[in-house]
């Protein structure tokens, strides 16, 4: 979901630059004999584009709060863990990268011109969220793993819920956990989120969850 979030957001900030650069340049636009500063409706524009890709913004923070607050309810779990140490550092990293474009992209579009106030106010706002986000999770190990009844549940940068339900095989290759369903869905989860003296008792207790008349467990501990 992160992904398609990031190439959502670079199909709408294109458009936006653009915009912004036409509009703070003040440059002329022959066919509607009018320049940037005197297009009409700009203000209603940047603020539906601002709206727009604070929503975006918005879905994508609340889901990883939300993870991260059901995850750290670890009696709700048969096993709960923090993420492993490399993991928590890749992680602390993209965020700290993202935060950084966020900031970039929303000082530059303010500079540029201060139109386009609502698109960069939403951009601002995902930086700051990404850095606060960023250090509660590894201050209070927020980043974890949790392996329930019916479903496994990864949050940190990225949620990943995983349901039992329908399921058919379980296996490792390189660097990913697969979860194999009927009609051919696959999804999985990286492997590197489980610490390395915590796998053994991971994977046990996920195969304990499967019927083993329904489940192939093709993992070694």
């Amino acid at each position: 979901m992160n992904k398609f979030i990031n190439v959502l957001l670079l199909f709408v900030l294109f458009p936006t630059i653009l915009l912004t650069v036409f509009v703070g340049f003040d440059l002329p636009l022959s066919f509607l004999k009018t320049t940037g500063q005197l297009m009409p409706y700009k203000f209603e524009i940047f603020l539906g584009i601002g709206i727009f890709i604070l929503v975006i913004l918005l879905r994508r923070s609340v889901r990883r709060w939300m993870g991260m607050l059901i995850v750290s309810k670890q009696k709700r779990f048969k096993w709960n863990a923090p993420v492993s140490k490399s993991r928590k550092g890749r992680v602390v990293t993209y965020l700290g990268l993202e935060s950084f474009i966020m900031l970039f992209i929303g000082v530059a579009l303010y500079e540029v011109s201060n139109d386009a106030f609502a698109p960069a106010a939403a951009f601002l706002f995902s930086a700051f969220d990404n850095i606060i986000f960023a250090i509660v999770g590894s201050l209070k190990k927020g980043f974890r793993i949790g392996l329930s009844t019916k479903a496994l549940m990864v949050a940190d940068r990225e949620v990943v819920l995983l349901y039992f339900k329908g399921l058919r095989k379980v296996s490792v290759h390189q660097q990913s956990v697969y979860f194999d369903y009927v009609k051919g869905l696959q999804l999985s989860f990286p492997i590197d989120c489980i610490q390395e003296e915590n796998k053994e008792e991971f994977f046990t207790i996920l195969e304990k969850q499967m019927d083993p008349k329904k489940v192939y467990f093709e993992v070694k501990k």
